[in-house]
């Protein structure tokens, strides 16, 4: 898989002396169209990569926006059929922008392990994030994930010691997520100081991108981190701003795909921006 999409992506980015910008949201929310809408919006609006989410009624490490979006999404009826179909719909108009799906093992079990791989591929998946499996579980999903050309990302937390680290290093592929703070998503900010330790000591043990996540909310913070990573995701503060563009029934307005693609813009230009003190 060394001319995956993911792989191309970070490539071209580390020439532009940048790392990329990962924007999370969750597939269906706030309804199917709006959600379509704004997948398509995103590589416009700066988004390098883009980390789907499957929404699940019991996740274990996401906040209160992203659970919030996630029942949003279920109860408009999303499913991972129609995820599928979204990422599907989104290839025809963009072959280039790498999609992963992020989300927990469940509704994968329950669609079936090859069947679900099998329509990945077809839809135009580049990568899984499956939260709750372990290394110790890599038959299960990991290693047929990789046969089918299907990159597994693994996430490493600021509790992953140099004895644990090169287990969680073994499958993965693509990009290592480095989660900065321990707890949900969104709850806190990372240090970036501390951040940068923590990406310097990833990268003595693997050549695999590292892109960092959880907390990181504004254009600023997404700089800051940027300047010792390879990657900045950035969920919270996005699914945010879907939800404060509903209206009183929860429905999505004329200002749901602006208010995203506007974060987005803000978020590319910290990330743009992030090695420009080193260069200097």
């Amino acid at each position: 898989m060394t001319q995956s999409r993911i792989t191309k992506r970070f490539a071209k980015c580390a020439a532009e002396g940048r790392p990329a910008l990962m924007t999370y949201v969750v597939a269906g929310d706030p309804d199917y169209d709006a959600s379509l809408a704004i997948l398509k919006a995103l590589p416009a609006a700066g988004a390098d990569i883009i980390e789907f989410g499957m929404p699940f009624s019991d996740p274990m490490a996401d906040g209160p926006a992203i659970q919030a979006a996630a029942l949003r999404a279920l109860h408009g009826g999303q499913t991972m059929i129609r995820t599928l179909e979204m990422v599907r719909a989104f290839r025809e108009g963009d072959a280039e922008t790498p999609i992963v799906l992020m989300g927990y093992y469940n509704p994968i079990y329950s669609y079936g392990c090859e069947a679900f791989l099998i329509a990945a591929k077809a839809a135009g998946v580049d990568g899984l994030i499956i939260v709750d499996l372990p290394p110790e579980a890599d038959d299960e999903l990991c290693i047929p994930a990789m046969a089918h050309g299907i990159h597994f990302v693994r996430l490493a937390t600021p509790t992953t010691d140099d004895k644990r680290l090169p287990v969680v290093l073994k499958n993965t592929s693509g990009f290592v997520y480095y989660v900065s703070i321990t707890g949900i998503t969104g709850m806190a900010s990372p240090d970036a100081a501390r951040v940068a330790g923590a990406v310097q000591r990833i990268k003595r043990h693997t050549d695999l991108p590292v892109a960092v996540g959880f907390g990181v909310k504004t254009a600023e913070q997404a700089r800051e981190i940027g300047r010792d990573s390879d990657g900045v995701v950035v969920g919270s503060s996005i699914v945010a701003a879907i939800a404060g563009s509903l209206d009183a029934a929860g429905k999505p307005t004329a200002e749901t795909v602006p208010a995203v693609t506007r974060l987005v813009a803000e978020l590319a230009g910290g990330v743009r921006s992030a090695r420009d003190e080193v260069a200097a």
